[in-house]
């Protein structure tokens, strides 16, 4: 049994808003990247901005047929596992610049018309991540988000976590703390500063207090904290497991699958 509580027909509204105005951010972002640009380095290791672009376009392509499955009841045909997304964000990743832009714009826009299209019992229905695990179809909305805003960052064109939406940085520190929290991630406490909100995690462990987003950006690997520049002068702090994490409790799992 899950603790996530269901979500409203206008929240759901609300979510597919959010990745709506967080697709038209990335877009602006990407629109002028050269060849050139597009095969710089990341922010992730081994990749190239090409390699991020694709993965968002095929994470995109994977939510959609999600979505059919939900709406429908029925597999819109075959699912490529973890191995062919791999070799299909190689490919893709090899693109001119051009041609790569159009087509995470296509991923995305199909996406948010599969969103605007799914009945609203048909949410409510639980699908499988490749991974194994179960969540209802609303939670494809957060995980686009989270697609897009993480990945944005990534891209390294001036798009850092101090631009993530507040609204985003509370949902997925809530998501994020309550998984560590299940896992007895050695953290006592941690609060985010300017959104009011502070989350106890175990008995033991240090007690972090910061902007949410900076919480966010450390617990989602994107702001290091074992340095002289660390967000948490003074404070030695455990090193978060790889993120994201499926969510805890969670809405059960199903045989099979590696991946996201």
């Amino acid at each position: 049994m899950s603790s996530h509580p269901a979500v409203s027909a206008a929240g759901i509204h609300g979510l597919i808003d959010d990745v709506t105005r967080s697709a038209l951010r990335l877009f602006d972002s990407v629109a002028a990247l050269t060849d050139g640009e597009l095969r710089s380095p990341s922010g992730l290791e081994g990749w190239t901005r090409g390699h991020v672009l694709a993965h968002v376009s095929r994470s995109a392509d994977a939510y959609v047929w999600l979505l059919r499955l939900a709406r429908t009841g029925a597999e819109p045909g075959p699912r490529p596992d973890a191995a062919a997304l791999a070799r299909a964000v190689e490919e893709t990743a090899g693109l001119s610049a051009a041609r790569l832009v159009t087509e995470v714009r296509r991923s995305l826009e199909q996406f948010l018309d599969q969103a605007r299209a799914m009945p609203v019992p048909a949410w409510d229905g639980l699908v499988t991540a490749l991974a194994g695990w179960r969540h209802p179809a609303w939670y494809t909305l957060h995980r686009c988000l989270r697609e897009v805003e993480t990945h944005h960052l990534d891209l390294g064109l001036g798009h850092g976590t101090a631009d993530w939406p507040a609204s985003y940085v509370l949902w997925a520190l809530d998501d994020t703390l309550a998984t560590l929290s299940g896992r007895g991630f050695a953290l006592a406490s941690v609060e985010a500063v300017d959104l009011g909100r502070s989350w106890n995690i175990s008995a033991d462990g240090p007690v972090v207090s910061a902007p949410g987003h900076v919480l966010l950006g450390w617990l989602s690997g994107r702001t290091r904290a074992d340095e002289s520049t660390s967000p948490f002068p003074g404070v030695s702090v455990p090193c978060p497991p790889p993120w994201p994490q499926p969510p805890t409790p969670g809405w059960g799992r199903c045989g099979g699958g590696g991946g996201g």
